[in-house]
């Protein structure tokens, strides 16, 4: 079971199901009573688009201050947040158990499911966000669908673009026709009984990105986790709906939370850890679920039993060991550590899952991408998250060799920077890759 942080800020349950919760005026108050605590603070007036907006709208004032800020102006700050939680869990000063109690990615999440339940949300958007449905039937015509989403494919971009609005330029997840759950069922490696097991079981949350466009890591966790001696199974009941979350569209999450929920804990009743292969997802099981189903006993369970995919193979390293044979890689490693992996207070595990590769110099990029979930791709905000993912291309540029990120679409975005900086730029992989390489297991099985 995971080992929690005594140090990590205190968040209150989402009252979502209050009938003051979608109150304008209730939501307008809160807003200039947050606001007005960020002005007097700044403390993150580099962390994100938001508070630069929200700080210029209160210096271009009539009065200089939020009483001269029109409310309706709150909206494009509210647009901006991505959820990252970097301004709760790492910046501000004045998150619970502080009495001034200000959580302000989950107010921007309340301004923006207010306006969800009044129908504000663009039809678009909506359809983008389905991404499991998405992946579903991207991969039946995965060849169609790889050629329709190519940049180069300019004349089919410009009318995905006028139809759902995603920029021509923005680099897209690739799809495959089979999935990470087909291939898994191909043939797996299994559990090598020299290796240290300590009954170790593990059930891997694929989760949408992780089965329908990145297979590869997950079959790159499973040879991993067998060399250890772990016995896995891949399941994939659906999404963990992060881009719902970032719509607004709690109701839906707070569904999919309790029939998904109710299927991995039947899995971890079982004795099975629930590891999520990526960080969106595992920050969805640990913490967002049970803060929307606080009296959900299967939701807790799950949050109690559930893993980053870094974090549980430290874990092993820590308490068991890792089986020996780990050779050094060819170059050094660059890693990003991306904002939703910081979020849940586990500590830099992508870093120490690196580390335990003999010999291997680590150069630890801990910013933002850029990106922001699925909105980063979208035209009104594709320029925005190129400029802010910008230090981190440059820096990856220049640590040279490999570059990694535990997040699929931050590891597209940073490459698609470094590729804009420095034509023919490496691309960015998971570190489970880099750890399978060290291995001298290919890709899903061992060599």
């Amino acid at each position: 079971m995971r080992e929690g942080r005594p140090d990590a800020p205190l968040r209150r349950p989402l009252a979502w199901d209050a009938p003051e919760f979608d109150d304008p005026e209730a939501i307008d108050a809160e807003l200039r009573r947050v606001f007005g605590i960020c002005h007097g603070c700044r403390r993150c007036s580099g962390l994100c688009d938001s508070f630069p907006r929200l700080f210029d709208l209160i210096d271009k004032a009539p009065s200089g201050g939020l009483d001269t800020v029109d409310s309706a102006d709150f909206k494009a700050v509210a647009d901006a947040c991505t959820l990252c939680d970097m301004c709760f869990k790492t910046e501000c000063p004045y998150v619970p158990p502080h009495a001034l109690e200000v959580d302000f990615p989950h107010l921007m999440l309340r301004h923006r499911a207010a306006e969800f339940r009044r129908g504000e949300r663009r039809f678009e958007d909506r359809e983008v966000a389905a991404t499991d449905r998405n992946g579903r039937l991207a991969g039946m015509a995965a060849p169609l669908a790889s050629w329709a989403l190519d940049r180069a494919n300019e004349p089919v971009r410009t009318l995905i673009e006028g139809l759902a609005g995603v920029h021509r330029e923005a680099a897209l997840p690739r799809f495959h026709h089979e999935s990470l759950m087909h291939r898994a069922m191909a043939g797996a490696p299994a559990p090598n009984e020299a290796a240290p097991a300590f009954g170790r079981r593990a059930v891997l949350y694929a989760t949408c990105l992780g089965n329908y466009s990145e297979p590869e890591t997950g079959l790159a966790a499973r040879a991993v986790l067998a060399r250890n001696g772990v016995e896995t199974h891949i399941v994939h009941p659906g999404c963990c709906g992060m881009p719902q979350l970032e719509l607004g569209d709690i109701d839906t999450v707070a569904r999919r939370a309790e029939r998904i929920a109710a299927e991995l804990a039947a899995h971890a009743d079982a004795g099975y850890d629930i590891v999520a292969l990526t960080p969106s997802c595992a920050l969805m099981l640990k913490f967002e679920w049970p803060l929307l189903l606080p009296g959900n006993e299967e939701v807790a369970r799950l949050a109690n039993s559930a893993f980053d995919l870094a974090e549980f193979v430290v874990d092993i390293a820590r308490r068991e060991g890792l089986a020996e044979g780990l050779k050094p890689l060819d170059a050094p490693v660059a890693v990003h550590v991306p904002c939703h992996a910081r979020a849940q207070n586990m500590g830099r595990k992508a870093v120490e899952l690196l580390e335990l590769i003999p010999d291997t110099a680590v150069e630890v990029i801990e910013r933002c991408s850029g990106h922001g979930g699925f909105r980063g791709c979208l035209k009104d905000n594709f320029g925005t998250a190129l400029r802010l993912g910008r230090p981190v291309a440059r820096r990856a540029l220049e640590a040279g060799g490999h570059v990694v990120s535990e997040c699929p679409l931050a590891a597209l975005h940073i490459a698609q920077g470094m590729e804009r900086l420095a034509p023919g730029a490496p691309a960015v992989e998971h570190p489970i890759r880099l750890l399978a390489r060290a291995y001298g297991l290919e890709e899903g099985g061992a060599s």
